[in-house]
């Protein structure tokens, strides 16, 4: 990495470079993503000694979407262990699309918690007692993650509720494998609920330090993620956490990321930093089109390739 006044320099770089770059659409599948603003554009870094670097409309709050999954992942390992865990979902890259309504032919399980199928397994997983109990749980275990408080935003919450259907197939087709048990609606609360959470890019790059930093959060000191379980949610971000574009990441940007379909980027770099990008226009396979480029080109500049023999 580079040092703090250099990293400062290339983002500011990055945001005016790319601030302009109108390609990509907002989603709208979900009524209320549609009313994000497209040139909103944010960029933060945290390093694992707690120093923030940041440009841009970091303060915007959107909803986390996809980005929860790597979240809840963990805390179903840290609650339920591995083996259960992969009693209901995979760690295998699908190649398919994310809502894809599919599970792996030879165990009927989904393909890995971050696609929704795999995700709604998880959501199963960590649902509680309750819908508000697990919800609220869920909540609380993130602001660990960040220094404040975070909530549900409940018009995207509705929304997702009533434009499911997909969702609720997937959760339908599970069931009848066995992957979820008969709570249908009280999981599908849960996912949309952890999919609804309000976050701005700072609280994305925070999380994201906070897995670089084995799971403390480098500014507050608390444990957000257990250490042991770290590794597995680095694993997978790295095969499976760009949707059907993850390959293609892996071998340009090499860095362990999710994305989300509000606009989102959290990516770690492990012991290092944790980097978010916001920008809500979204390339065709639902990363967002701003974001792509600017961890391409961060990656180029800084050396966070996993694999990069001159870092």
């Amino acid at each position: 990495m580079l040092n703090i006044a250099e990293l400062q320099q290339l983002i500011t770089h990055l945001h005016e470079k790319y601030r302009d770059l109108d390609e990509g659409e907002v989603a709208t599948y979900i009524p209320e993503l549609g009313k994000a603003n497209p040139d909103h554009f944010g960029i933060c870094v945290y390093t694992v000694e707690g120093q923030e670097i940041s440009i841009g409309d970091t303060g915007v709050e959107y909803t986390i979407q996809s980005i929860c999954k790597p979240l809840a992942f963990a805390y179903a390992l840290e609650d339920l262990g591995r083996d259960k865990t992969l009693m209901h979902v995979g760690v295998e890259p699908s190649g398919d699309s994310f809502n894809s309504i599919e599970l792996d032919p030879v165990s009927r399980r989904p393909y890995n918690p971050m696609v929704n199928a795999g995700a709604i397994a998880v959501a199963s997983l960590i649902k509680g007692e309750n819908p508000e109990a697990g919800v609220g749980r869920f909540l609380e275990r993130l602001c660990k993650a960040t220094d404040r408080n975070l909530r549900v935003d409940q018009a995207v919450l509705q929304s997702e509720t009533l434009t499911g259907s997909r969702n609720k197939a997937i959760a339908y087709l599970m069931h009848n494998f066995g992957v979820i048990d008969t709570e249908i609606e009280h999981t599908l609360h849960q996912y949309f609920s952890q999919c609804s959470v309000l976050v701005n890019t700072r609280d994305l790059a925070l999380m994201a330090a906070s897995i670089a930093n084995l799971g403390e959060n480098p500014v507050t000191g608390a444990e957000a993620f257990s250490v042991q379980y770290t590794r597995d949610v680095l694993a997978t971000l790295f095969t499976c956490g760009m949707y059907n574009y993850a390959g293609e990441w892996a071998y340009r940007v090499g860095v362990p990321a999710k994305s989300g379909v509000s606009g989102g980027i959290m990516g770690v770099v492990n012991r290092e930093a944790g980097i978010a990008v916001y920008s809500p226009r979204l390339d065709a396979r639902g990363n967002s089109v701003r974001g792509i480029a600017v961890f391409r080109e961060l990656a180029e500049e800084c050396g966070l390739h996993a694999f990069d023999v001159f870092a």
